[in-house]
Parts: C-alpha cells; sequence; structure tokens
C-alpha cells in the first residue's frame, strides 16, 4: 500500500499525523508492505512522518519510506518557485492508494497536492487546523 502524505511545513500537531498513520496501518483494507510518500521537508508534516516511518521500522513495523524533495535551486542556480507545485505533481504522478493531507493556516502547498490527488483518483482525507 502506498500511502502519500502532505502537509504543512508548519503543521506541528504529530499525534494527529500518527494517530492517522496508525489507523490506516492497522485497518482492515491496509495491505502490506506499506509505503509513506512525502515531501520531504525538514520541518513540519513531512518531518513528523519520517519519524513516524522510523519509529515503527525499530518496532519492525512493514514501512518504506520514499522522499520527494523539492528542486529549489535546480543545477544550483536560481530559486525556482514552482519547484515545489512541480514535486507535488510528481509524487502524485508516481501512484498512491491513499493521500493523507494536513493543511494548516491553508497552505497553498498541502492543498495543492491534494487536490491533484483528487483529480487523479486518489481517495484523500483531509485535516486542517
Amino acid at each position: 500500500m502506498r500511502i502519500l502524505v502532505t502537509g504543512s511545513r508548519a503543521w506541528d500537531d504529530a499525534a494527529t499525523i500518527r494517530t492517522a498513520l496508525d489507523e490506516v496501518y492497522f485497518s482492515s483494507t491496509c495491505t502490506m508492505p506499506v509505503t509513506v510518500v512525502h515531501g520531504d521537508c525538514p520541518h513540519g508534516a513531512d518531518a513528523i512522518v519520517h519519524a513516524w516511518a522510523a519509529d515503527t521500522r525499530r518496532a519492525e513495523w512493514v514501512v518504506g519510506e520514499e522522499r520527494h524533495p523539492a528542486d529549489w535551486r535546480p543545477g544550483g542556480g536560481a530559486f525556482d518557485r514552482s519547484a515545489g507545485h512541480r514535486r507535488n505533481a510528481e509524487m502524485v504522478n508516481a501512484g498512491a492508494d491513499l493521500c493523507l493531507a494536513f493543511i494548516r493556516d491553508r497552505s497553498s502547498g498541502a492543498t495543492h497536492t491534494a487536490d491533484l490527488a483528487e483529480r487523479a483518483g486518489i481517495p484523500v482525507r483531509r485535516w486542517t487546523s
């Protein structure tokens, strides 16, 4: 099962993300192995997902992690403002069985990813704060 997780850089409610991932992992519809897909931001929702994946592997759960960092300065050049949206599209285009979206303060990036996932036919569950 592939779970695409998108979330705001400012998302700080780790318990909500961890509970959502635990519920999916232990649901009757979850197929093993599980791979969590995220944007690899060093803080916010992506960092919480990364920590959850590391913790679950230590507990010997069957969880893989697929990180998709945005290339903000391609080739070391100028800042590319569209890098985040391009990365979001790549994550969605890679496919997922489910998208969990944790959107704080109407985050445009997390909202963009969730909207793309819905248009691609991926079921989306949203949390907002």
